[in-house]
């Protein structure tokens, strides 16, 4: 009798933990599948980095293109771009005598998370250490994106209850922090290959390096 009862004290403990599992893999999906079911998004953007001694907000419109694109078009500062045409990824500040290419296999930019909405997105493993929570405010996504674990100390994802992500959290290892707030989405727009083209203003070199915070 009382090994009949140990036994079944043991599974009822096991199966909160086993829901809860259940529940965390079943948001992650949500997510996946909203954006596995996209071919492009644009959206506004504000962007609020501090750290390093500085504190400043930027904002623009990203537009996103499966496969491989992005283009983060700035209107402030009004020009300035980063964009990933599935092979490269250029950065460019007008002023600047030079823009920036790398190549996009080695690029550790911290607008590079977004880039898991570009393929088949699988957030359980694209995340080490995830962990999901969900309340009245929607689905909260956190872990460290993998390798990028030597820069990156936890991504934080704000996700809506139809799993589209509204808000990014950036911390770093050196404790700079960065956020994103996304509004105004517009999902499966027109958008042309043009859009992910980058041409340098007529006087400006380009130069293989690394990109800038």
């Amino acid at each position: 009798m009382i090994r009949r009862l140990t036994l079944a004290a043991f599974v009822l403990l096991l199966a909160p933990v086993s829901l809860v599992a259940q529940d965390a893999d079943s948001l992650l999906r949500k997510v996946d599948d909203h954006y596995n079911h996209l071919s492009s998004l644009r959206t506004r953007y504000t962007e609020h980095y501090a750290g390093m001694g500085m504190d400043r907000t930027e904002s623009g419109t990203l537009l996103l293109k499966k496969p491989g694109r992005m283009r983060w078009n700035y209107d402030q500062p009004e020009g300035k771009v980063f964009l990933l045409d599935g092979k490269f990824a250029w950065f460019y500040t007008p002023g600047d005598a030079q823009a920036q290419r790398v190549p996009a296999r080695q690029l550790d930019d911290l607008r590079s998370p977004l880039r898991f909405l570009l393929g088949h997105t699988q957030l359980k493993k694209e995340l080490g250490g995830v962990t999901v929570t969900n309340d009245s405010h929607g689905i909260h996504i956190a872990g460290v994106p993998v390798g990028m674990e030597q820069r990156m100390k936890l991504l934080t994802l704000d996700v809506t209850s139809a799993g589209a992500i509204e808000h990014m959290k950036i911390e770093e290892i050196d404790g700079s922090i960065t956020e994103f707030v996304f509004t105004g989405m517009e999902e499966n727009v027109p958008v042309r290959e043009s859009d992910f083209t980058f041409t340098p203003p007529a006087g400006v070199a380009v130069v293989d390096g690394l990109p800038p915070i």
